[in-house]
């Protein structure tokens, strides 16, 4: 480590701990420190705790976002204008980009989505796909070209060559207590988009006692810092701001969230998902250019739905992702066959009839945690029979005589004492209203 190197780091890890701003020269510097493993583990804590503390400047987090892009390999595509995918800050029970990608397939866009895995009561788009039976997430750039060029969409891992930077900033973000920074989760999700080489994004930002932001305030001050770097990197990108107290479905859990989107990508499915899907969906086909009405893309994507084409190219993606064509064909037409594994399955009731409230979104989520469904370190293996499906929606009547819900599982457990306190009564019918509640251009 030569004088000039060693004196530098510090001086910018100083001016960032004072809270200067950093020149674009600066920052670039150093993201290609972290990449090229040219800087101590300490001196990349440092810089995040600084930057969480200081926060940065819309300049800032531009040119950090541009700088861990090109950390690494970026996907360039013919047509870009086409080329377009979907990002959410995650809750329970969203399954929306697995019957998103093919819909949006179906009408002529590309989707090359890098997804990820699920941690604590965050489900991942990943770890759902994985119980498919043969279904492959770790694709070569090679790969992953060819099956976007070829079926229009692929789900995938981060590839290692893709934005190495990030991958070494989020671990140590988990480690630092700085995972909450504005530049610092605006930089990493909108450097990955980036790096797929898309040119029309929208954000799913969850809002409530499940999501990452609880409040409204606090999303969407997010939304409006990652739709402008996305916007000043050239990505046309919108951001819904959608509720997440209540599970998004009837199913959370992995296999059954398989289950739930193949039921919507055959014309069915629960209102809200359908809701969130046509939403989305309409918001590429808008930025994108192949509609110039919000009215017309919605009713394009709802056709996709109900018409088969877009089950049909989900069939292609997985069999193009190494699941056998028998097996996909037979998972399309009977996806229960997903969950036939699982040992134990319970109906659980409530005491009282009346109209469902609200169903804690957490609770459920916590089940599916405890019971082996979801992971508590990022390497943890995980059991995708476990899950819950909701037998009613909030606002629906309850009659006590049904269940209302059953709950999936392949370990021993007390059944009286799961998801007891989940379900919020009311002797009075409750008002429905729309998933989204506000939008960021």
């Amino acid at each position: 480590m030569h004088e000039g190197y060693s004196l530098r780091i510090p001086e910018l890890i100083a001016l960032k701990r004072d809270g200067k701003e950093l020149t674009d020269k600066q920052i670039s510097f150093l993201v290609n420190s972290i990449a090229s493993n040219r800087i101590q583990p300490e001196q990349i804590g440092a810089f995040l705790m600084a930057t969480y503390i200081q926060g940065m400047s819309t300049e800032e987090t531009t040119k950090l976002t541009e700088s861990m892009r090109d950390s690494g390999i970026k996907f360039e595509w013919e047509n870009k204008q086409h080329v377009v995918d979907k990002h959410s800050t995650g809750g329970v029970g969203d399954k929306i980009s697995i019957p998103l990608a093919p819909i949006l397939a179906s009408i002529g866009l590309k989707v090359p989505m890098i997804a990820g895995r699920g941690l604590e009561h965050t489900g991942g788009t990943i770890d759902k796909l994985e119980s498919i039976h043969g279904f492959n997430t770790k694709l070569n750039p090679d790969k992953i070209m060819k099956i976007v060029n070829e079926i229009g969409c692929v789900i995938t891992t981060q590839t290692e060559e893709m934005i190495p930077a990030d991958r070494i900033l989020y671990a140590i973000r988990d480690l630092t207590s700085t995972v909450a920074s504005l530049p610092l989760i605006t930089a990493s999700i909108i450097s990955k988009k980036a790096a797929e080489g898309i040119s029309s994004l929208v954000l799913d930002v969850k809002v409530g006692s499940a999501a990452f932001m609880k409040d409204l305030d606090s999303a969407t001050k997010l939304a409006k810092s990652m739709v402008e770097t996305g916007n000043k990197m050239g990505i046309k990108t919108t951001a819904l701001l959608t509720e997440m107290n209540n599970p998004l479905g009837l199913m959370s859990g992995n296999a059954l969230e398989i289950i739930e989107s193949i039921n919507l990508l055959k014309g069915g499915g629960p209102e809200d998902c359908r809701e969130l899907i046509i939403a989305q969906g309409a918001e590429l086909l808008l930025s994108s250019g192949l509609e110039d009405s919000e009215h017309k893309a919605k009713i394009e994507i709802e056709n996709k739905l109900n018409n088969g084409s877009a089950l049909k190219k989900f069939k292609e993606m997985i069999i193009a992702q190494g699941v056998e064509r028998k097996f996909a064909e037979k998972v399309c037409n009977e996806p229960e066959i997903l969950i036939k594994s699982c040992k134990h399955k319970s109906e659980l009731f409530l005491d009282e009839s009346g109209y469902i409230s609200s169903i804690n979104a957490m609770e459920i989520a916590q089940f599916i945690l405890e019971n082996g469904g979801g992971r508590t370190f990022r390497e943890q293996r995980i059991n995708h029979n476990v899950g819950v499906e909701l037998h009613v929606k909030i606002t629906e009547f309850y009659d006590n005589n049904n269940p209302w819900a059953t709950i999936y599982y392949d370990t021993e457990i007390d059944i009286s004492q799961q998801l007891k306190n989940c379900v919020i009564i009311s002797k009075n019918p409750i008002q429905k209203r729309s998933r989204i509640l506000k939008k960021i251009i």
